[in-house]
């Protein structure tokens, strides 16, 4: 399925190709805000990439057309296009079928040098996500994530409505500690939500659907 309402021609007119005909193109993860990879496209590449709705680059080394996941199945599924103020490169905002990388790791850019001691905005979530991910394959010992996960489906899901009740009562008598009850609630619920195969991005589907 190609781009839906994607004015292909006039997006082409405001690209500023290099002498090769290049562009750079970054994938972006549209629902964490990843920076996932940075690739190349040409004309054909981009119609190819409006064609399928599935994010198609120029491969320099082999100079042809490659879709990304074609081997791996790691497809990355088209959501936005845009075109920064000098139109010499290209944002593509993507659902990521799987691991960008050929490493297996989530983004390309994964060998992390420096990182203030906070996680800026809502990407704590994701990140605390991946964490308990984690902990559910590897069962790390003296880990109460470890011990939910052991302790299986219904008990996670009685320690959801625990802190439910704890999150209201903050609320009701004693509000100072709403924020940190919610925080409570929230890892609990994303235990859950592991434990049963689904995970926030299937929320953020859920939420933009009934926006």
């Amino acid at each position: 399925m190609g781009l839906v309402n994607f004015n292909l021609a006039e997006f082409l007119e405001e690209v500023e190709f290099d002498k090769s005909g290049l562009v750079p193109a970054i994938l972006q993860d549209i629902n964490t805000g990843q920076v996932l990879m940075l690739a190349y496209m040409n004309r054909e590449s981009i119609n190819k990439t409006a064609e399928t709705g599935k994010a198609t680059f120029y491969s320099r080394s082999r100079q042809e057309l490659w879709l990304k996941g074609e081997t791996s199945g790691n497809y990355q599924e088209v959501k936005e296009i845009s075109l920064d103020c000098d139109g010499d490169t290209i944002l593509v905002k993507v659902e990521p079928a799987g691991p960008a990388c050929h490493t297996g790791n989530q983004s390309c850019f994964y060998r992390e040098f420096y990182r203030e001691a906070n996680v800026s905005g809502w990407e704590i979530i994701y990140k605390l996500e991946e964490i308990i991910k984690s902990r559910k394959i590897n069962l790390p010992e003296n880990s109460y994530t470890t011990s939910l996960f052991k302790a299986g489906n219904k008990r996670i899901g009685q320690k959801v409505g625990e802190e439910a009740v704890e999150t209201v009562i903050a609320a009701l008598a004693d509000p100072e500690r709403l924020a940190e009850e919610t925080a409570d609630l929230i890892y609990h619920l994303i235990v859950l939500l592991v434990d049963s195969g689904l995970s926030m991005k299937d929320i953020q589907k859920e939420l933009i659907a009934r926006y």
